[in-house]
């Protein structure tokens, strides 16, 4: 193995913690983990005084909600002569309050919590909608009107108002459906769709397009035109897409058990048949977009958004190799492809389109192994390169047609690191604007001519700065007060640099436990996710109470992000291509030597541990290293067969094309090689990583004679969410450190 490389040692954390012997009280498993007296609980977090523009951008209102001038800092006394009257706005909402208190059912609490509960804006200020206990009002000219619905069918939901405000549009049964607005028009319900039910969903996404594609917890499948007149929306055929049962134990009052059916394709399953159309409101006419030279690919309509009179659409095969962008033109037929990216391993979903006032976009792309930017005209014609170079741009923070700039967020100085930049959309006059290395979040004034910047970094906590446009410091706005880091004698964050076996350069956090004891070696504490794309180290503040209660205890936390998830271009990341969790315990391993390396740290006490990826990596790791002396393994995929089509294929393809990919990812196939101890922990109702992953694992564990402890939390789906379940887990992870980590005694016990 090459020698590692050390990038640098932060300084102290705590600038303003007190000094070691003046205060170094010890903190407790309940403090850290929101239990006993609230008096007694800790905050590392901390968060900077909330500075924000006011709307006419020229002034700064400060956490006081007092106004202050832009360049000298001074409080203002009087707003401006044009700022709404807080009386007039104080009366608009009284009289909205007295219209619901007229309503049957409702007092001045229940109005309140209806009016600060805003269902939708699709209409903004024309109409609102609210909902309470199944009933739903719609809001116009500051009073409620009733929206009734039919008594038979099933519960309406997924509300999206017509942009005009003159329609709602909603889901019932699986079916589209529709209600005018209009005042004085007869509030009749019609069907925009039929055929809806268990094996069809005209609007609706399926289980595995709302948790994949379109954001967990979010099944709305349908999306207006911006002139009202339309509306898009998937329809999904789940004929072919097997059912999954999920099982509820603990039913009140009986002893009964409740079953949940949930179509869920696993990898190499059936995915659900999409089409895409467009219904016309007034007559209801539907037109379908041409998907018919993608049929012999499976397709996932990945992407769906309305431009003007055009929709636009991202069509993706089912191994996700490549993206199109397609613009379908209702009433024409016409439809055209725009761009085409194309990958040898995956392609990501594209982000949508930046449009620019000319009609022409941005449009962010992996095709150079890095992310960047490129300017196309509205017919999909490469302009040109906005951005290049050896770094991936994270997301655009702004854009000023007029003056020919753009300002992003990239990492270009540390994939660890978040700074902003500006560039001319010709590609030239590239400049840095933050300063200082860590995590920076902007917000410009009105003409981008000054902006706030908040910033915090592993040993700095978090301040607002205000900075001109040019990034020229003006001065700071405050930071962030920490009271417990002067009770409690806190532990050191140091960012690191790993060189692999290969050469890679892994980044890495290390939390060493104050004080060090170099004569007596540490355990080790390496929680992990590991998952593609997805690092865990960033140089921002660390407020884990939790992990400075470990180094408090002796133990010293490590983070790594492996090179699939190190935020280091595409050609990093598809390292893991058609066999997950190889490259990424190789750089665990990799890194774990690095750090036991030193006199410290103690090689035969380490301790892994994550969730639902996290939880693969640290099962792989027990089966497949003998690093680790323990490993927890929670909610985590335990053969990529047992996990969904569209996330799973992206990265392994499917069992049939690669099934020597997915024998090597497979914990259950290497159970009998075991090393070290293992608790598996896992949620009964987890509808996303099935606890079947779970009994697969410990089935194939007792066949192979194999030492693990197993905890099953009921009523958890992915992740514990009961408060009294969440203080179980947490107890039972530090017995097992205890256990298996601690430095054993006389008697067989141990000690930290």
């Amino acid at each position: 193995m090459k020698n590692p490389v050390l990038l640098f040692l932060l300084p102290p954390i705590f600038a303003c913690s007190a000094v070691a012997g003046e205060s170094n009280r010890k903190l407790t498993l309940e403090q850290v983990s929101g239990r006993g007296d609230q008096a007694q609980r800790v905050n590392f977090s901390g968060r900077a005084p909330n500075w924000r523009w006011a709307a006419d951008g020229e002034r700064l209102l400060g956490p006081d909600d007092r106004a202050y001038h832009l360049r000298t800092g001074k409080a203002l006394d009087a707003s401006k002569p044009d700022d709404p009257p807080d009386e007039e706005a104080q009366a608009a909402k009284q009289a909205l309050l007295d219209a619901f208190l007229k309503l049957e059912g409702f007092d001045a609490a229940a109005a309140e919590r209806v009016l600060d509960r805003k269902l939708d804006s699709g209409a903004g200020d024309k109409v609102r909608l609210h909902g309470r206990g199944g009933k739903y009002w719609i809001i116009r000219d500051g009073l409620p009107e009733r929206v009734e619905f039919e008594a038979e069918g099933g519960a309406p939901s997924l509300f999206d108002l017509s942009p005009d405000g003159q329609f709602l549009a909603y889901m019932r049964d699986h079916d589209l459906r529709l209600v005018s607005l209009e005042p004085g028009v007869s509030k009749e319900h019609r069907a925009l769709t039929k055929g809806g039910g268990p094996s069809q969903f005209n609007g609706e996404l399926d289980w595995v397009y709302q948790e994949e594609v379109y954001g967990r917890g979010n099944f709305k499948g349908f999306w207006w035109s911006p002139d009202s007149t339309r509306v898009a929306l998937l329809c999904l055929d789940e004929s072919n897409v097997y059912d999954f049962t999920v099982i509820d134990h603990i039913e009140p009052d009986t002893f009964r058990v409740k079953p949940e059916i949930t179509r869920f394709p696993k990898a190499g399953d059936p995915n659900p048949i999409v089409r895409l159309g467009v219904i016309e409101i007034g007559s209801g006419a539907i037109e379908w977009a041409d998907l018919s030279a993608y049929a012999a690919e499976e397709p996932l309509v990945v992407r769906v958004e309305w431009k003007d009179d055009r929709l636009l659409f991202v069509v993706q095969d089912r191994t996700q190799t490549f993206a199109d962008l397609l613009a379908f033109t209702p009433g024409t037929g016409l439809q055209k492809l725009l761009i085409h990216e194309q990958n040898d391993t995956w392609t990501e979903r594209p982000d949508p389109p930046r449009w620019l006032e000319d009609g022409s976009f941005l449009w962010f792309s992996d095709r150079t192994d890095q992310r960047h930017l490129y300017h196309y005209s509205k017919d999909g014609e490469l302009q040109g390169a906005v951005t290049a170079g050896d770094w991936s741009v994270r997301r655009i923070a702004d854009v000023d047609e007029e003056r020919g700039l753009l300002w992003f967020t990239a990492t270009k100085d540390g994939a660890v690191n978040d700074n902003l930049y500006r560039i001319g959309l010709d590609g030239r006059k590239l400049e840095r604007l933050t300063k200082g290395d860590g995590v920076h979040s902007v917000a410009f004034n009105h003409d981008r001519s000054y902006f706030i910047d908040r910033f915090s970094s592993l040993s700095t906590p978090p301040s607002v700065s205000l900075f001109k446009g040019d990034g020229k410091f003006v001065r700071e706005l405050g930071a962030a007060t920490i009271k417990d880091l002067e009770t409690y004698q806190a532990a050191k964050w140091e960012l690191v640099e790993i060189r692999a076996r290969d050469g890679f350069l892994l980044d890495a956090a290390v939390l060493k436990p104050n004080p060090l004891r170099r004569n007596r070696p540490h355990p080790v504490w390496l929680p992990t996710y590991s998952g593609p794309d997805a690092p865990t180290v960033r140089n921002r503040w660390s407020g884990s109470a939790w992990e400075q209660f470990l180094a408090q205890e002796g133990f010293i936390v490590f983070h790594v992000n492996v090179r699939t998830a190190s935020g280091k271009g595409h050609q990093a990341i598809e390292q893991c291509y058609r066999q997950l969790g190889v490259q990424e315990l190789r750089d665990l391993e990799d890194a774990v030597d690095w750090l036991t390396a030193h006199p410290w740290a103690d090689r035969q006490r380490v301790g892994i541990t994550g969730m639902s990826y996290g939880g693969f990596m640290t099962a792989f790791a027990l089966t497949h290293s003998d690093r680790f002396a323990l490993g927890i393994a929670e909610s985590g995929v335990y053969d990529w067969g047992m996990y969904d089509t569209i996330y799973t294929e992206r990265y392994m393809s499917t069992p049939q094309k690669n099934p020597e990919g997915y024998a090597a990812a497979s914990v259950i196939k290497a159970a009998a090689n075991l090393k070290g101890h293992m608790l598996i922990t896992h949620g009964v109702m987890d509808d996303n990583v099935h606890v079947q992953n779970a009994m697969q694992l410990i089935f194939a564990l007792q066949k192979a004679d194999r030492d693990f402890d197993l905890m099953l939390y009921p009523e958890s789906r992915h992740g514990i969410g009961d408060r009294d379940l969440r203080w179980h887990s947490r107890k039972l992870t530090w017995k097992k450190i205890v256990e298996h980590l601690g430095e054993p005694r006389a008697g067989g016990s141990h000690d930290v």
